[in-house]
């Protein structure tokens, strides 16, 4: 007696899989694009924490902080516009490199700060670019 018997899938049962695994990865994508947006505002909130380090060690060294038209240039090059710091041991950060923050916009510092009156304000314009919009991470929240 011969069977005639044929082992595989169907069609049927491989779009069956395909669907369900496409299910998955919709809810996986779903699940973590909102981590993406959190740990770019971290990586602003801890590049603005590691200026801000930089700038305490520039005030230490030259009793005062840099001014808005210094910049954070002042960091990794000695200024040539007054107030210049005759104790500059710079450059304050490693590598001397003023980076921009993960959206690909400059920081923006201000000294003294709309928000900081007796000190700076350094801050992100966030996701949009736009400098005074709620989505500014800065050093004053």
């Amino acid at each position: 007696m011969k069977t005639n018997s044929r082992s595989g899938f169907t069609l049927l049962e491989i779009l069956l899989v395909v669907v369900i695994i496409g299910m998955l990865v919709g809810v996986a994508v779903v699940k973590l694009g909102g981590k993406a947006k959190e740990a770019m505002v971290t990586t602003a909130r801890d590049q603005i924490h590691n200026y801000e380090s930089a700038i305490d060690l520039y005030e230490l060294d030259s009793g005062f902080t840099p001014t808005t038209e210094q910049g954070l240039q002042a960091l990794i090059s000695q200024p040539g516009t007054p107030p210049v710091p005759n104790n500059w041991k710079g450059p304050y950060l490693k590598p001397p490199v003023i980076r921009k923050d993960p959206w690909g916009h400059d920081f923006i510092y201000k000294n003294p700060g709309p928000h900081n009156a007796s000190g700076y304000d350094l801050y992100s314009p966030g996701p949009d670019g736009i400098e005074g919009n709620e989505d500014d991470i800065g050093n004053w929240q």
